[in-house]
């Protein structure tokens, strides 16, 4: 257990060397110290009312002091997002997309909706092959118009307000307008995403160049940044609601920036934005040991490849394992690649394509997908399955990290659990009146077809691509929902999100140390494992069981919270970033 200690403390020193801060301010845990003994710096926020955990304190405390003013967990949730996308634009924003899953208490009803980006109605299966015939680079095609879907997360918000809220819609927005125009302390996440130009695109267009970069030198730690044009959009969206962004003069602009981007021009249209609607779905759950486990289903395959991962590991006895061991990391990567096989082949926008989702999650289908798995061995790159009545070839798209998670729990028992991104960090690098557009089209896949076969997550006119985000709820025996949770990551989230539920349902780990698990991802690969934390001790015993190893990076933004025996909500901050927990 020593080695899992060691791992925490390393992921802390990786926070202090960028500069940020566990959550010192939390409140203590009174709860003793877990069996397996594992500890943790980071400490979990305790509260009895209201909880929020972002990926910003700023927005975390916007999103308080909503709650605190009677307001729901929807409300609370309009108000975070409008401030993520002043104080975190290079992950998620009002030019890009969402899903969110809201629990009613009173009506002890889950719902899911998506506010995911749809491709123009131009778009089609060439969009991202070159002049030569083949398939773009994803540095040519992430930056400038081409990538850029219509953006669906404000008109997201805007339905499960209007479902859920209880203050006025413009309320929502004066805090974030007066953060807008007095502005916030460049943190030192953003600043050395701004030095190690992330994004190659970042300094080739006006908009976002003068403003990341003023005076051609990326934004200072401590600079207070602050952006005028933003704060007289959120004005506009709290006056008008969502139409403003999806008609007359904002959607000129943003069709205008889009279709005229150098080098790179994309097809989006006024008729795109003003055809955009949000949508509710149907959740997508699935017992799990005692629990049930709950996600979004299609566009996004988050949900249906955690819930794939969860089930293929639910045979083995996991309990008796150490959390940070061998022997489980081996089983995980095993599941993961037989996961991630059946998501590249089969999850797309199910309003396009069949998505076989009762084949896979069907209890048989898994417990044979699991009798794949040689306890001593890497199976190497694994198969999809078959269903008959479906034939797919695989896909392939970038899918690169940004994203940001956040949850919320309001005072009358209502949750959110919300997952936003636009894409790549800093998305198509084009900006509009202070807010970035996304590059979310680059996660369809660049070639339509294979071998006289079709690639189920292929471009199509007002399609959704395939996500990865992995908003999950979990409910107990007595259906009180008992865990609340989601990552950014890119593709890797839904093994960041499927080893925090592990942590916290087998081995009943404080949400602190689930959420700082270090990393070990396999998306049906390299096996791929977190350094600087004790996973790389597990390299040698993983290789003598074939694996390909590669010790690399994983920064995580897990943000969850559980219900404990107490009765008490606890929140938890992945310390990996700067965010946040605040509650009473």
């Amino acid at each position: 257990m020593d080695s899992f200690y060691r791992s925490f403390s390393g992921l802390i020193s990786i926070a202090l060397l960028v500069g940020l801060s566990p959550l010192s301010q939390a409140a203590s845990r009174a709860d003793p110290e877990p069996a397996t003994g594992l500890q943790s710096r980071v400490e979990a926020v305790a509260a009895e009312q209201v909880l929020v955990v972002t990926a910003h304190p700023e927005a975390t405390r916007i999103g308080y002091q909503i709650l605190k003013g009677g307001g729901s967990a929807a409300d609370a949730a309009v108000a975070v997002q409008a401030a993520l996308t002043m104080v975190e634009p290079q992950s998620s924003g009002i030019g890009g997309g969402a899903f969110l899953l809201h629990w009613d208490a009173a009506e002890q009803r889950l719902q899911a909706f998506d506010g995911r980006e749809t491709a123009p109605a131009q778009a089609d299966g060439e969009l991202f092959i070159g002049a030569d015939g083949k398939p773009m680079a994803w540095r040519d095609a992430l930056v400038g118009g081409r990538s850029v879907g219509v953006p669906g997360v404000l008109r997201m918000l805007e339905l499960v307000q209007q479902q859920h809220g209880k203050l006025q819609w413009p309320q929502l927005f004066d805090e974030p307008i007066t953060l807008a125009e007095q502005g916030f302390e460049v943190t030192p996440r953003l600043h050395q995403m701004l030095v190690d130009e992330i994004n190659p695109g970042i300094k080739r267009y006006p908009q976002a160049r003068d403003y990341f970069y003023p005076g051609g030198e990326p934004l200072a730690v401590g600079t207070r940044l602050q952006n005028p044009s933003l704060a007289k959009v959120l004005s506009q969206i709290a006056s008008e609601g969502a139409d403003y962004l999806y008609q007359g003069e904002m959607a000129d602009k943003l069709v205008e920036r889009v279709r005229s981007a150098e080098d790179n021009p994309g097809r989006l249209s006024q008729r795109d934005l003003a055809d955009y609607r949000a949508k509710e779905r149907v959740p997508l759950c699935r017992a799990f040991l005692e629990y049930r486990v709950c996600g979004m289903p299609p566009p996004t395959s988050g949900g249906a490849t955690v819930l794939q991962i969860l089930g293929i590991l639910e045979g083995f006895e996991l309990a008796g394992m150490e959390p940070g061991g061998a022997e489980f990391a081996h089983l995980m990567t095993q599941a993961s690649r037989l996961a991630y096989a059946d998501r590249g082949r089969y999850l797309a926008d199910s309003d396009f394509v069949p998505v076989p989702l009762p084949q896979l999650l069907d209890p048989a289908y898994l417990k044979a997908r699991a009798g794949l798995i040689d306890p001593d061995q890497d199976m190497g790159k694994a198969d999809a399955g078959e269903f008959d009545g479906v034939s797919y070839i695989d896909g392939g798209s970038p899918e690169l990290p940004s994203t940001t998670h956040f949850v919320i729990v309001d005072q009358d028992g209502n949750a959110v659990s919300m997952t936003s991104s636009i894409e790549m960090a800093f998305g198509s690098t084009l900006m509009v009146d202070g807010f970035l557009l996304n590059n979310q089209l680059t996660d369809f896949s660049f070639v339509a077809e294979r071998d006289g076969r079709a690639v189920a997550n292929r471009v199509e006119p007002g399609k959704r691509p395939r996500s990865s985000m992995s908003p999950m709820m979990v409910f107990d025996q007595d259906d009180r929902l008992i865990l609340l949770g989601g990552s950014p990551g890119g593709s890797r989230i839904i093994n960041y999100v499927a080893q925090m539920l592990l942590g916290s349902l087998v081995w009943q780990l404080p949400i602190e140390q689930a959420v700082a698990m270090p990393h070990i991802s396999n998306r049906n690969g390299t096996t791929e494992l977190e350094q600087g934390t004790a996973a790389v001790d597990l390299q040698s015993a993983l290789e003598q069981r074939g694996h390909k190893i590669k010790v690399r990076d994983m920064n995580s933004g897990i943000h969850a919270i559980v219900r404990g025996e107490d009765g008490r909500w606890y929140g938890a901050a992945d310390p990996r970033r700067e965010g946040l927990a605040l509650g009473e």
